[in-house]
């Protein structure tokens, strides 16, 4: 198998760190994005919420659950076909280019951590109403120390993490479970009326605001590089969560509204704690202060897991000092990555309210979200063969399109604080980018790719051509076999006039001679010969051309692609594909192997268009390379 490509020539601490380990499975996803959304969002804002839109405020947490939907589907598209850490800020930039990656990674990186330090001051919440004269600075003092605490285990074990992370999620909806079927019985309808207690657009301002409550749903991409089989545990991971998650929403925002009174509900940073004490006494509240220590634990654990790996995936790109690439040998983990995020941490939970951080942080997850579904088109349009997800999103470009819209209006309807903050925080990190970034980075992205292919279909060889195709052999876990290496090595023909059967040969017979170390002319009589046995063509359009020549140990592949066909005979629609087989009496059981090897291939799904847009013979390679087909070592 290859050696990885290295991207990034400037950082050279991403050569000698030590590799991150796949170590998380998919109940790990499942943990870290349905831990990621149950956490403040559920437990602090819906007081909040209530005193702001009334009852209406379980229609806005539903819509936000439907607005995450577009960002949900964009990432598991672009996360399956680039599963690397700090996902959302890697595929952004491979798409969209550095300055949008720059403005990604450090968005990604501080929406996040903004939610897991949000989850810390919920710790301090809750210790302040156990202990009321802790006071203000008592309740920042706890966040804080649970903050160094989260670090202290993600500094230590990746493993550890995700473990902990399940048993939190476990527990916590186990407990959620029991608060909703105990407090069905002393719901009252009559605390539903008025539903609607405010115009549409503090309804849509509050959905807006809510919307952090599912905006950790897709930071789980940011360790993608660290799942077992992401090109299935990272999509099924993230819609089980949605799934789950979203319904136990639903039924705890239902249920707590129906139980307390609105003027008990409204503005209470406990509301969940006062719904149990009413339905179920001093059990209930008890067992839901214990959920909402096992959510705020859960996210802030969670949170700086995927946080720190993007400040990590920049330095490694050298959008970010090659400092903060660094990994413990003994870990496998990022530390110096991850003490600046518990340092932005600490600094977010001694300074922000709780209303200006939820909005910050949900103005922040949008922006993210816009560049992901942008991302998701970008790489569609561009037609790069090495772009090989295993989800693809619905109905694109329209529902990113959508989402790119929607997106954009919650943004305008946030309020002048979060703006302010957002705006200041993005000419920050365009200063950042046009100081640090502007002339050291020369990687092409798929933007610049798309624009070179429609202005010229004959362009050089891009590596991001090379590392697309790079990340699907390791995703894949695709180690070359023969095959593989003989299509790499192998003569590719790619021919934009319609020929004859005799002129292929011509030509093959020319570009092999070398090679074989043979006459032109013997090469093309042994190919004319097997045509006239019996054709090579074994469906419309594909041939698949074999000789035997002299010698031992001899094989050779040829790929050919004629886009306005080959006239085999009269009997045969013209052929577009061809796989040339040419060996040795020797390798007669190899012969057959390619044989196998090629059936699998053309009967691929998607094969024939990914064949038909390839744009010169890399990419056709590609295409052989990247197929699912499985590998021969045995042989």
């Amino acid at each position: 198998m290859p050696t990885e490509r290295d991207v990034s020539p400037i950082c050279p601490a991403r050569r000698g760190a030590a590799p991150l380990e796949r170590r998380l499975g998919l109940w790990d996803v499942f943990s870290i994005a349905a831990g990621a959304m149950i956490s403040s969002g559920l437990f602090l804002l819906p007081g909040i919420a209530f005193a702001r839109a009334g009852p209406a405020m379980i229609l806005a947490y539903l819509l936000a659950g439907l607005l995450v939907l577009p960002a949900m589907f964009a990432q598991a598209e672009l996360s399956t076909a680039m599963p690397r850490s700090g996902g959302s800020y890697f595929f952004i930039e491979r798409s969209l280019g550095a300055f949008a990656g720059t403005l990604a990674g450090l968005i990604s990186w501080l929406c996040i951590s903004l939610k897991a330090a949000f989850a810390c001051v919920g710790l301090g919440t809750l210790a302040l109403l156990v202990c009321p004269e802790l006071g203000a600075w008592g309740m920042r003092a706890v966040a804080a120390g649970a903050c160094l605490a989260f670090t202290a285990l993600n500094l230590f074990s990746v493993k550890g993490t995700g473990r902990l992370q399940g048993l939190l999620v476990a527990l916590l909806l186990a407990i959620l479970g029991v608060y909703v079927a105990g407090g069905l019985g002393s719901v009252r309808a009559a605390r539903y009326e008025p539903f609607f207690t405010s115009d549409w657009r503090t309804f849509f301002a509050v959905a807006g605001m809510v919307f952090i409550s599912f905006g950790g749903l897709t930071k789980v991409v940011d360790v993608a590089e660290e799942i077992r089989e992401p090109q299935r545990n990272l999509p099924l991971g993230l819609f089980l969560s949605f799934a789950v998650v979203n319904l136990m929403y639903a039924a705890v925002i239902f249920v707590t509204t129906g139980v307390l009174d609105g003027a008990e509900l409204s503005g209470s940073l406990a509301p969940l704690s006062l719904g149990a004490g009413v339905s179920m006494g001093r059990f209930g509240a008890i067992a839901i202060g214990v959920a909402a220590f096992l959510a705020y634990a859960s996210t802030g654990n969670a949170g700086i897991l995927s946080a720190s790996r993007s400040p990590m995936a920049m330095s490694r790109d050298g959008l970010l000092p090659c400092a903060l690439a660094r990994t413990s040998a003994r870990f496998g983990t990022p530390w110096a990555a991850i003490l600046l995020t518990a340092t932005l941490m600490l600094v977010v939970i001694l300074f922000l309210s709780v209303e200006e951080l939820a909005k910050t942080a949900s103005t922040m997850f949008l922006i993210s979200f816009v560049l992901a579904n942008a991302g998701v088109i970008v790489m569609r349009r561009a037609r790069i063969p090495g772009y090989r997800p295993t989800f693809r999103m619905p109905l694109c470009p329209w529902l990113p399109l959508a989402g790119i819209a929607v997106y954009g209006f919650l943004i305008a309807d946030m309020g002048w604080v979060p703006l302010a903050v957002t705006g200041g925080f993005l000419v920050a990190a365009s200063a950042w980018y046009l100081a640090y970034i502007r002339w050291r980075i020369q990687r092409e992205s798929a933007v610049v790719y798309m624009v070179k292919s429609a202005l010229s279909r004959h362009i050089g060889r891009s590596g991001l051509e090379d590392e697309l195709v790079q990340i699907a052999l390791e995703r894949d876990d695709i180690e070359f076999d023969r095959f593989d290496r003989l299509v790499q090595d192998g003569v590719v023909l790619d021919i934009d006039e319609a020929v004859s059967c005799r002129e292929m040969f011509e030509r093959l017979s020319a570009a092999l001679s070398g090679r074989l170390g043979m006459p032109e002319k013997a090469i093309y009589e042994l190919l004319l010969a097997r045509e006239r046995e019996s054709s090579t063509v074994i469906q419309t359009g594909l041939a698949i051309p074999h000789i035997v020549v002299e010698g031992a140990g001899v094989f050779q592949i040829a790929l050919v692609r004629c886009r306005p066909g080959v006239a085999f005979d009269e009997l045969h629609p013209p052929v577009h594909t061809m796989f040339v087989l040419i060996g040795s009496a020797d390798e007669r059981s190899f012969h057959l192997k390619s044989l196998v090897a090629v059936a699998h291939i053309v009967q691929e799904p998607g094969f024939a268009e990914r064949w038909a847009s390839a744009r010169g013979p890399e990419q056709m390679r590609d295409v052989v390379i990247l197929s699912g087909r499985r590998r021969m070592h045995a042989g």
